[in-house]
């Protein structure tokens, strides 16, 4: 039965797509607070019926709809609930499930994300996205450093820069690598050479792992080029579980240096499986701002102490958690073990935490798996 057919919770799932994707259709239209409140409020009720999992999650915490009134008190899976749960809220069978990255078995069993609608996952993503790195509008070169959505359906970041290729990309866009044989340099090269000789401004987009391996190949084979003025490029991701990492501000010396992109049209990326909104840093649309992340008015995020998980004062460190109405389809609030402060500037990055899971997470997945089996 598909995620769409009316039994069940069917006709709540497509009022709220209706109402939610309008929003997600003008991504720099101000989402004000008590709409935000009740969207949230309407998805949580919506999860905590479709979801048992999640239910008895909330129900050992006191937590239903008719006691929640505001949507910062709607209860947050830890990111690694993913692993171990199924956290669908939809009826019938996903479009897709994207999967993080790990392995298969044992402590590093890959996360599962059901997404029981691709096209609203597309309408969250493409506004967002185009806001960021194409705010001209128009289409150019995409030229991207990751397996394509055929190769890599299970990629929820395959998935979004496909959409992006679609929205943006010219004839001249496409994917230059594969999961099993890595970054396609021969193919890569020779675009960069036609977006190079063609004067015309391109996109170029990868992992920061993806430009480490680009960038040790075009050290060993001289490769540099200088990108026609315009163009731009977007990192995303870290070196999680990888042999070697480089810090950012040398990675983007380095990729200026090879492709004669000005550091200052670097954008950064900041995404998880288990989200399907996306931050940016917002350096295309207020050139000589300061390098901080924003979400989309659709999402809200919070710096939590570690311990307690209760909310940071702005400006202070903590865990990050995210309350992402993109999410409808799961659930909205997730906890990561990702650390940062929140003020009125963005988000502010500051990486993984270090050593043992913080013990506010460590509690929540123990209730969950508690509660959810």
């Amino acid at each position: 039965m598909p995620a769409d057919a009316d039994s069940g919770s069917g006709g709540e799932w497509r009022a709220l797509k209706r109402e939610l994707r309008p929003h997600f259709l003008d991504p720099l239209r101000p989402l004000e607070e008590d709409r935000f409140h009740a969207l949230a409020l309407a998805a949580f009720r919506f999860q905590y019926l479709g979801s048992e999992v999640y239910r008895r999650f909330c129900d050992g915490r006191g937590a239903t709809p008719d006691r929640v009134t505001r949507w910062q008190d709607v209860p947050a899976v830890p990111a690694t609930a993913f692993k171990h749960l199924d956290l669908g809220a939809t009826p019938g069978v996903p479009e897709a499930v994207f999967l993080t990255s790990g392995t298969t078995a044992g402590s590093g069993r890959r996360g599962r994300h059901p997404v029981p609608s691709l096209s609203l996952y597309r309408a969250a993503a493409v506004p967002w996205f185009g806001a960021h790195l194409v705010p001209e509008g128009g289409r150019l070169p995409v030229l991207a450093l990751v397996p394509s959505p055929d190769r890599a359906p299970t990629s929820s970041l395959s998935t979004m820069m496909g959409f992006a290729i679609e929205a943006f990309g010219s004839a001249a866009s496409g994917f230059f690598a594969d999961a099993e044989t890595g970054v396609a340099h021969d193919a890569f090269q020779d675009a960069l050479r036609d977006a190079e000789h063609a004067g015309e401004a391109v996109l170029v987009m990868g992992t920061a792992f993806a430009w480490v391996h680009w960038l040790e190949h075009a050290t060993a084979h001289g490769v540099r080029v200088r990108l026609p003025e315009g163009s731009r490029l977007m990192e995303t991701g870290g070196f999680k579980g990888r042999s070697r990492a480089v810090p950012r501000g040398e990675l983007y010396r380095e990729l200026s240096a090879r492709l004669g992109i000005p550091q200052a049209r670097m954008v950064n990326e900041y995404g998880m499986t288990e989200l399907l909104s996306q931050l940016y840093e917002p350096v295309l649309r207020a050139p000589g701002g300061p390098r901080v992340h924003r979400a989309p008015p659709w999402m809200r995020v919070r710096a939590l102490d570690p311990e307690t998980l209760a909310p940071r004062a702005p400006g202070d460190s903590g865990i990050l958690a995210f309350h992402d109405l993109a999410n409808v389809g799961s659930v909205c609030a997730v906890l990561t073990e990702d650390l940062g402060s929140v003020d009125d500037e963005g988000v502010h990055l500051e990486g993984r935490i270090a050593g043992a899971e913080p013990r506010g997470c460590s509690l929540a997945m123990e209730s969950l798996l508690g509660e959810g089996r």
